[in-house]
């Protein structure tokens, strides 16, 4: 499978990787020959694709976890610990979408939205920090990689989207306080911040949108999702995956605590 070594002897733990973007992901850092670890909400999807992985020649191991429960959390990074020797590369992707305007959205969801995002990025990067904070046999920093999914709105806000907007805005806070206190272990931190991608997940805001807007649901793509881009398209899990194995394989702290908007020119920053 691997296309490339520059990951090699490094493993990479992918959340929400059974699907989407996270899959895509997944492969994209097994090409560059990285152990990957797909660790999902629903484990039998993340082991089909650490399955699909293996059977090309690639190393992977599929995981349950549940990124807002700490203790699944430890579980599958302990899994991951005892499969590969520890995590290098942590891509933190977990992630939903729930659309209501901020005077009809749910206390429980806004609660959920939030621990799927923040917690769930908090969580998942305090259990690897022990691996990538500790020494090797040389006396060295071991060091790190931490990868945040963000979004254009990481930057920005759009209507109906109160949670997410929240939820995307603080992992630029998260990563960049961690580049801080990580950059004397060897461990830099990133914000990778996609513009609209068409995944299941996009899929079904299209017609939540088109209702609280009023607008067609071809309206909501035109105009709403592409209107902004130079070019009319969608950005691609492509587009996402080789931007974060980018990160992955620079081998400075160049970019640490920056962020990266991958949108076809939907946002610029």
């Amino acid at each position: 499978m691997s296309q490339s070594r520059a990951l090699g002897g490094q493993t990479a733990l992918v959340t929400g990787a059974a699907s989407g973007i996270g899959r895509e992901i997944a492969f994209e850092l097994a090409r560059a020959g990285a152990a990957v670890v797909i660790a999902d909400l629903n484990e039998a999807g993340a082991q089909a694709v650490a399955a699909e992985i293996e059977g090309q020649g690639g190393k992977a191991l599929g995981v349950a976890m549940d990124v807002t429960d700490e203790a699944a959390v430890n579980a599958g990074v302990a899994r991951a610990n005892d499969a590969f020797g520890g995590v290098d590369i942590l891509v933190s992707n977990a992630g939903i979408q729930i659309v209501n305007p901020i005077d009809q959205f749910a206390y429980a969801d806004w609660k959920k939205m939030l621990a799927i995002h923040l917690d769930g990025a908090f969580l998942t990067t305090k259990a690897v920090l022990p691996h990538m904070y500790g020494t090797k046999t040389d006396g060295s920093h071991r060091g790190g990689t931490v990868i945040y999914m963000g979004s254009v709105h990481s930057h920005l806000a759009s209507p109906l989207k109160s949670a997410y907007v929240t939820a995307k805005h603080g992992l630029l806070g998260l990563s960049r306080t961690l580049a801080k206190e990580g950059a004397k272990h060897g461990v830099r931190s990133h914000v990778v911040c996609p513009g609209f991608v068409r995944t299941p997940l996009v899929d079904k805001q299209i017609p939540e949108q088109a209702k609280e807007l009023g607008i067609s649901e071809e309206e909501v793509v035109s105009r709403v999702m592409l209107g902004n881009t130079v070019d009319g398209i969608f950005t691609t899990v492509e587009d996402v995956a080789r931007t974060v194995r980018f990160l992955a394989e620079f081998p400075t702290a160049a970019f640490t605590g920056q962020s990266f908007v991958v949108s076809h020119g939907w946002h610029m920053q």
